[in-house]
């Protein structure tokens, strides 16, 4: 994993701006450094490097193909870069004076100058971020991939386009005026997270996961203040080279119906990724929660190693939030090397002040906080760490997965004035619902008392099952937007694989392509690279989603059980009886500290008369949600923590952030 950035414009000609973008990232990249710039065509590009894989200078970049005609600079890993090297090998392609190292860009660069961008893409299983210059052609190609692991972020600042790993690298830029897209701060008060191709800066955007932008030298005098979209826009053009809606409706179309025969290729699909991930030339170890994803993930590890594998996990005093425990006794099962720390709740609060550096534009899912601890940990002993992210998109392991459509199915049949009968209920106090849960259920999940009045609130109001799938993830559904002036920027979400999809399907193809790229992928490669951790995720292997996608809901979902054929999978290395409780996520109590330790800072953020000052919200509608948190009646920790995400990373902001005109 590394830092890359790029100008295109009159700047690229000062080495001054280029270094000063570059070092903005040295955290993502601390072992090496480089820069190439072409003055007359107005191109420069840099690289911080995390050396990975062939530690040599071989691997240094930005690096010159052995045509001289391209130029890379990469953030990220070709994990098969072996198997595509010795195709170039077989096709006699090997570069002219032989290969000169081992490294997964070398092979990358070779496979792109003799087959082209897009076949080698095709080719290529990995995680990536790259910017590609084509000095024949004068083009910027702009890459990233197919789930999104890796950020990559470009726009325009004063004349030039540039590019970069995060937004940092853009603030160095001495003509970077810091204007706010209210439409995007909309977006992240209902999400808590700023969805790709937006970005909380006016003319800044995230390249969609899955596409290559083409970026022609001119492009930086003709400045786009909405994201492209595919196809051409203008100068530029994105084209997508990978669709998870293809997969996904390919899969549904040629199902694996037999439940052996979905284990057999699910398990040589996941081993094949593990593989392949756990290959570098630096310690590799893994976290380890002790759930289902990434048990999974560390008994096939541990099973294909000839040694112990090291794990790591985070657990806290407060035993409604520890896991560490299950992470233990997992450990234990598979013979692991595992490492684990119990923080207090003064360690996790010791976080926050980082957070807006860490995160770099307003992010509010709070388990950023436990993910940035077991990083810190993990960096203590290795530089690689797999983990078990991507399970719940692709095997339907969230609770809306198997409650939204039940849900809908049976408020659809209700007449409205049964269904009105959720408005006051709603009012309700959350720790009675929460009560009331688990006595009605063993499986009754954390915080299912607020959960619970979420879903009153809905039978009240909802018309259609999306109705109802976006009540779990904006927590201003129903509501005006606390933002002010933001017209547009509706909170919309992307549920098309056709019609006749089952509504599982499509929350779970909605999650992989928005929330998991945009939320998850965002919290962790941050958490990581700001202790120069890198992080591998095996189930995002495009091969293993493949197989995952021709999986049926049947094999999926089973009564009350999620990740049904993931947990046999499983249950082959570990007995059942270590995994038979609710899933509890990786979750903090935010909303107790909020309530007492945190109360004074937030109070500050909060503050009607400030809030009114920086004309970003609706005083009157923060302050009244955070009334109804504080006294219990609501729980709103997700909205209220990502409005305080914004204000403190606002505090940051030097020059202030100013509102797009």
């Amino acid at each position: 994993m590394c830092g890359i950035a790029g100008i295109i414009g009159p700047s690229a000609a000062s080495p001054k701006t280029l270094a000063a973008m570059t070092h903005r990232l040295a955290h993502r990249g601390p072992d090496d450094k480089g820069s190439w710039i072409d003055a007359e065509a107005e191109i420069g590009i840099g690289h911080r490097r995390l050396s990975i894989v062939d530690l040599s200078p071989a691997g240094h970049e930005p690096m010159v193909s052995d045509s001289g005609r391209l130029v890379i600079t990469f953030n990220g890993e070709i994990y098969n870069h072996a198997e595509i090297r010795a195709d170039i090998d077989r096709q006699g392609l090997t570069p002219g004076g032989g290969w000169r190292g081992h490294s997964d860009i070398e092979t990358l660069l070779q496979a792109i100058d003799c087959w082209g961008l897009q076949p080698a893409l095709r080719k290529a299983a990995g995680m990536f971020a790259f910017g590609l210059w084509d000095r024949q052609d004068r083009t910027l190609s702009l890459v990233r991939d197919r789930f999104g692991e890796k950020p990559l972020y470009y726009g325009w600042v004063g004349r030039d386009f540039l590019f970069a790993s995060e937004l940092k690298a853009f603030r160095d830029h001495p003509a970077f005026d810091g204007r706010l897209d209210r439409s995007a701060l909309r977006l992240f008060a209902s999400r808590t997270y700023i969805p790709a191709p937006f970005s909380i800066f006016r003319r800044i955007f995230k390249l969609l996961p899955g596409c290559v932008l083409t970026v022609p030298a001119e492009a930086a005098a003709h400045p786009l203040d909405e994201p492209p979209t595919e196809g051409r826009n203008g100068r530029l053009r994105i084209d997508r080279y990978w669709s998870y809606r293809d997969v996904v409706r390919n899969g549904l179309a040629d199902p694996i119906t037999n439940e052996g025969d979905a284990l057999v290729e699910l398990d040589r699909a996941l081993s094949r990724s593990v593989a392949d991930q756990s290959v570098a030339d630096v310690p590799v170890g893994m976290f380890l929660s002790g759930g289902i994803d990434s048990s999974t993930i560390a008994a096939i590890y541990q099973r294909a190693s000839s040694r112990p594998i090291r794990t790591f996990s985070i657990g806290f005093e407060d035993s409604r939030y520890d896991e560490a425990s299950f992470a233990r006794r997992v450990a234990e099962q598979l013979g692991t090397v595992h490492h684990e720390q119990i923080v207090t709740d003064r360690d996790a609060l010791d976080v926050i002040p980082s957070l807006p550096r860490i995160y770099d534009e307003p992010f509010g899912d709070s388990s950023q906080i436990p993910t940035y601890l077991v990083s810190r940990l993990a960096r203590s002993e290795v530089i690689v760490a797999l983990t078990g992210d991507g399970g719940d998109e692709l095997f339907g392991g969230y609770y809306r997965h198997l409650y939204a459509p039940r849900l809908w199915q049976h408020v659809s049949r209700l007449p409205l004035w049964v269904r009105a009968l959720g408005t006051p209920l709603s009012r309700v106090p959350p720790q009675f619902w929460g009560r009331a849960g688990r006595l009605l259920s063993k499986h009754a999940w954390p915080n299912s008392g607020a959960k619970i009045q979420k879903g009153l609130r809905v039978v009240s109001s909802a018309r259609a099952i999306d109705d109802v799938y976006a009540s779990f993830l904006d927590e201003w559904h129903f509501e005006a937007s606390p933002v002010l002036g933001s017209a547009g920027g509706e909170c919309r979400w992307d549920l098309n694989i056709g019609s006749a999809a089952p509504d599982e399907a499509r929350m779970m193809y909605c999650d992989a392509v928005s929330y998991l790229p945009d939320d998850i992928l965002c919290k962790v490669d941050r958490a990581a690279m700001a202790v120069s951790l890198e992080t591998r995720l095996p189930f995002l292997d495009h091969r293993v989603a493949e197989i995952a996608a021709r999986i049926p809901l049947s094999l999926k979902m089973s009564g009350e059980q999620s990740k049904a054929v993931l947990r046999k999978l499983l249950y082959r290395e570990a007995p059942r009886e270590l995994f038979d409780r609710p899933k509890a996520g990786f979750a903090v109590p935010v909303g107790e500290w909020l309530r007492r330790p945190l109360r004074p800072w937030a109070e500050a953020l909060l503050d009607e008369q400030r809030m009114k000052n920086e004309g970003w919200f609706d005083a009157g509608a923060v302050r009244r949600r955070w009334h109804d948190h504080l006294t219990g009646r609501r729980d709103s920790t997700p909205a209220i923590w990502a409005i305080l995400m914004f204000q403190a990373w606002l505090h940051e902001q030097q020059p202030p952030a100013r509102a797009a005109a």
